[in-house]
């Protein structure tokens, strides 16, 4: 039986990502950067392989046909891990992917990643490395779904969603757990493949809203 591949199952999406995912019997290999972090996704049954994204993993792909990227190197550090996970670590999850055939790269990006210039904030090198990950995936070749939702909250999810923005700023948010709901559909959703996906919370079902 072939696997998905969480890259980034310990954060806050990929831990919802990976228990959801399993709830639906599905086989689940869990990226994480040490056996400690991986010790409560093994508890739920994921089978947990340790990588640092910094160096090489490939091996975590093996007999893997479906990949999540959901890391990220967080608010707390500086904007060399910026490069080195956020584009760099994606790029090289792009190039594993390729030899590795896998036949749906789901990408979990930003709001404003598709024109970093588009808002003005503190978050710019973020979204500039986003940016540039976005797009080699999106050249790469593979079966792609690129999602970039707005402000991550911690707000239990609803289930319903929108894809087109509010001009109201502030309702360009949407709960981590919704971002969770969505990347499961794609998974099950050839229909997502090849599109690129803006995130809020909405009033739509996930299936309404992605068709």
């Amino acid at each position: 039986m072939k696997k998905t591949l969480v890259i980034g199952a310990s954060g806050q999406i990929g831990k919802m990502l990976v228990e959801k995912l399993l709830q639906e019997e599905n086989s689940v290999v869990a990226l994480v950067r040490n056996e400690q972090k991986g010790q409560e996704l093994e508890k739920l049954g994921a089978e947990i392989v340790v990588g640092d994204l910094e160096n090489d993993f490939e091996h975590a792909f093996k007999d893997c046909d479906k990949v999540v990227f959901s890391a990220g190197s967080g608010g707390n550090t500086g904007y060399d891990k910026t490069l080195l996970i956020d584009l760099w670590a994606a790029k090289k999850a792009v190039d594993y992917a390729i030899k590795n055939d896998i036949q749906h790269f789901i990408m979990v990006s930003g709001l404003g990643a598709g024109d970093p210039n588009e808002f003005v904030s503190d978050l710019k090198p973020y979204l500039v490395a986003k940016y540039f990950a976005d797009y080699y995936l999106l050249e790469s070749g593979l079966a792609y779904t690129i999602l970039q939702p707005g402000s991550l909250i911690n707000e239990k999810g609803t289930g319903l969603i929108r894809t087109n923005r509010s001009d109201n700023f502030k309702e360009l948010v949407i709960p981590r757990e919704d971002v969770a709901h969505v990347i499961t559909y794609c998974l099950e959703n050839n229909s997502t493949k090849g599109k690129t996906y803006e995130l809020f919370s909405g009033k739509e079902s996930i299936r309404e809203s992605l068709s």
